[in-house]
């Protein structure tokens, strides 16, 4: 933290690659560790507003059912802003996953908006486009 308790683009960055990482590694549950309970999420293969973590939980285990698993996740042209106690981390993200044992890649834009919630940057919302 900064000398006035924010957040330093250092540690945005931490927790941000926190939150990559364990999704490239399909470590659901750490993953949504680094989101807070009110978290929104807007994806656009989703047709909705996903209103909360548990939303977005229950969303991943059905692709679950489905054979989805995350296989690698890469990030790049990233860029951080802060704004006092919320952070707002895009980047770009190259992912390869794999559904019913068949390989699929995505290349997508991604905003995560982090704020400081009892001393932890977890995230707040999350936006996924998808990028030609």
């Amino acid at each position: 933290m900064t000398a006035d308790g924010l957040p330093s683009e250092a540690e945005v960055l931490a927790a941000a690659d926190r939150i990559i990482d364990s999704f490239g590694h399909h470590r659901r549950d750490a993953y949504f560790a680094g989101f807070a309970p009110e978290a929104t999420f807007l994806f656009h293969n989703v047709d909705h507003r996903l209103e909360s973590r548990a939303a977005y939980e229950t969303l991943w285990a059905e692709w679950e059912t489905e054979g989805f698993q995350v296989r690698a996740c890469r990030s790049s042209n990233r860029r951080v802003q802060l704004f006092g106690a919320i952070a707002v981390f895009s980047h770009d993200v190259d992912t390869e996953s794999e559904v019913a044992g068949v390989a699929e890649s995505s290349r997508e834009s991604e905003t995560i908006v982090l704020a400081l919630i009892n001393g932890a940057l977890l995230g707040v919302h999350e936006h996924l486009s998808k990028r030609e």
